[in-house]
């Protein structure tokens, strides 16, 4: 893991490993990313020499591809992540920073569960924060991605800004396949805007400090508008079939009215006002069988962070888990069961 402050920035490095995948002199693209840069007060012959260093990943490409969150039912997906040993593991981050966790509680609202499954569903902790080069996942992405190259671009270009800034050898920081960075896995243009320098020692590093991670992570949340105290979801009964009518599993802000919901056999359980809007979840466990939820603006924050509405109800559920777990100040728990009317 790269070191933050201090870390050569040795041009030498570069050169002695120049690649031709991305060579601005070869490529007009590359270089008017170069320009750009430049323009901004970036060194030249620094973004020349990363660029030249940057190497094309078609597994990068494949990856993207192959996302979970696109092929696997909720009961599939949910197994990998509510697993024992996360649960523990999350218990235990949590009293290992307990300061750090009741501080973003008390300026961002959002509990310490909250945000420790959000870490511990994407790098279990910090102990798993991705084997591939930044520099070249975002590369290959930008210059590269048939659908998504514009939105790439844009975050080589925060990725290489950050690393100057931070006196950082791009080619040394290791993520994802799509470029999410450290502990929270915040994609470049998210570290630029969220990350916070959470203890005070002058420097945004999520890559090593699980602080400034648990920081970003409550900040991150507030800024894209988290209740603080609000539940996330509810359980619902409904009809075998989907009914007709209701779009489910939108990650967009709360969007359907309860009473549309009970029209078409779906009624939540505790008390909802027909006027309200929700997020309506119709969860795929086998055979065509689901398992009806209700999503609150909490839910769709969450969503704001991945959006997949099976990633948001990993998280919601790890953290009832962990919760749980540390109610009881026993070891690893399964989620509560379904008759609750409200989750966290």
């Amino acid at each position: 893991m790269a070191v933050i402050a201090g870390a050569g920035l040795s041009l030498l490095a570069f050169a002695t490993q120049a690649a031709p995948d991305f060579d601005p002199e070869r490529r007009e693209e590359v270089r008017a990313l170069v320009d750009e840069l430049a323009g901004k007060g970036l060194e030249r012959d620094w973004l020349e020499a990363a660029m030249r260093d940057a190497s094309f990943q078609q597994g990068v490409l494949d990856a993207m591809e192959g996302a979970a969150e696109r092929r696997l039912r909720w009961d599939e997906y949910r197994e990998i992540f509510l697993q024992p040993e996360r649960i523990t593991r999350g218990v235990a981050f949590i009293e290992a920073h307990r300061e750090a966790f009741e501080r973003a509680e008390a300026e961002y609202g959002v509990p310490p569960e909250v945000i420790a499954a959000i870490i511990g569903v994407e790098t279990s902790y910090g102990r798993f924060t991705g084997r591939h080069r930044v520099l070249d996942s975002l590369s290959t992405l930008a210059f590269h991605h048939p659908g998504r190259g514009a939105f790439f671009l844009g975050e080589l270009a925060a990725f290489l800004e950050i690393t100057r800034e931070q006196g950082v050898d791009p080619g040394s920081l290791a993520g994802s396949y799509a470029g999410a960075m450290g502990y929270p896995q915040f994609i470049p243009t998210s570290y630029r805007a969220y990350a916070v320098d959470f203890d005070g020692d002058g420097i945004r590093d999520l890559w090593t400090n699980p602080v400034d991670a648990i920081g970003s992570v409550g900040h991150y949340f507030a800024e894209h508008g988290w209740r603080r105290g609000a539940s996330i979801y509810q359980e619902a009964e409904g009809p075998e079939a989907l009914p007709e009518g209701v779009e489910f599993n939108l990650t967009r802000p709360p969007y359907a009215p309860v009473g549309t919901l009970r029209r078409v056999g779906i009624q939540p359980r505790g008390e909802l006002d027909d006027e309200q809007s929700v997020v309506p979840l119709a969860l795929d466990v086998a055979d065509e069988e689901y398992r009806y939820r209700i999503g609150h603006r909490n839910f769709y924050v969450i969503t704001r962070y991945n959006h997949s509405h099976l990633y948001a109800m990993a998280v919601t559920e790890l953290a009832e888990a962990i919760r749980a777990a540390q109610a009881l100040e026993a070891g690893p728990l399964v989620p509560p069961g379904d008759d609750a009317e409200g989750r966290s």
